[in-house]
């Protein structure tokens, strides 16, 4: 048996989600069964799978102990020394400068040297994260970008925090620019780009179209561009997402003839690389949340001063 007081933390979530988040491999048809036989109370008494929880409430569990496995497959950040380029932090979110070449989150490529992981190490160091006094709350990312595109990543501090900035992105109330570099110099110096995209996820590619396809899962898409300047057959350019897509910047630019700097899946980038751009020149430099912006100057990203010296 094992005894969990809900935090303020784990207030505010369903019960079965807890659950899910406390326990190890548990399966969700054991966790079900399991609330309708009462070997888990909410307070010693029977609960429904969707109750919210509240701060205070007692999660008694008369489960199996390999269900409560105290090995962490991600504790690796507490060994992890801390690189973190934070353009903004509070007691609730941080907003870090993810360099190019880091992944968000684990992936085929990389499990450990993560953003997440370098700043779940840089909180706790701190001392505002402590893995054995949470149950079932861990710092997480808010938004996420390509690992060859740099710029800011959110990632929340607590779990309300990490609801309101969720709930703020879903209902589009955070505004990003990028800045990129693209091959030539757009007839308009501004405008709004409307079309659709539909994503072939065995190529982790997508196509843009100009009308709705008869079809695919079209998403519509919808981004906006200012040219800040040009030389030598390429622009530095300002892009505003209205939608966030999966390469949206990148396939939408390429479509209409201009495709970013040093991006091999949407252009031709070999005689980029002889440039210096090995990676799309791409970075999503400013956010504004709660009407504040908070942005990366240009003169730190890495493409701007590639750029000048062109």
């Amino acid at each position: 048996m094992k005894e969990f007081i809900i935090n303020s933390n784990d207030a505010g979530q369903r019960l079965d989600k807890f659950i899910e988040k406390a326990t190890s491999g548990m399966p969700k048809s054991l966790i079900y069964k399991s609330l309708r036989t009462k070997k888990i109370k909410v307070n010693r008494k029977r609960a429904e799978p969707n109750y919210i929880l509240q701060k205070g409430d007692s999660v008694l569990m008369f489960i199996k102990e390999e269900f409560f496995s105290t090995s962490d497959p991600d504790a690796y950040f507490l060994t992890l020394t801390p690189r973190v380029d934070i353009v903004h932090e509070d007691d609730d979110i941080i907003l870090v400068n993810k360099p190019m070449g880091v992944s968000c989150i684990p992936d085929e490529r990389e499990d450990r040297d993560t953003l997440i992981n370098h700043i779940k190490a840089y909180l706790y160091r701190k001392g505002e994260y402590d893995p054995e006094a949470e149950n079932s709350f861990a710092p997480a990312l808010c938004n996420r970008i390509d690992r060859n595109t740099c710029g800011i990543v959110i990632a929340a501090k607590n779990a309300e925090s990490l609801r309101k900035i969720n709930e703020d992105i879903k209902y589009r109330r955070i505004d990003k620019k990028y800045l990129c570099i693209v091959h030539g110099i757009p007839k308009s110096k501004s405008g709004i780009l409307e079309g659709y995209l539909i994503k072939d996820s065995k190529t982790n590619t997508v196509k843009v179209f100009d009308t709705k396809p008869k079809y695919g899962d079209a998403k519509s898409i919808k981004t906006g561009y200012r040219v800040l300047s040009s030389k030598k057959g390429i622009s530095l350019v300002e892009v505003e997402l209205f939608t966030g897509r999966t390469h949206q910047i990148r396939a939408h630019m390429a479509h209409i003839g201009h495709p970013l700097l040093g991006d091999g899946k949407y252009g031709i980038n070999k005689e980029d690389k002889k440039l210096g751009f090995k990676y799309q020149a791409l970075c999503s430099y400013s956010t504004t949340i709660d009407e504040k912006e908070y942005k990366i100057e240009p003169s730190r990203i890495w493409f701007v001063e590639e750029y000048n010296n062109i």
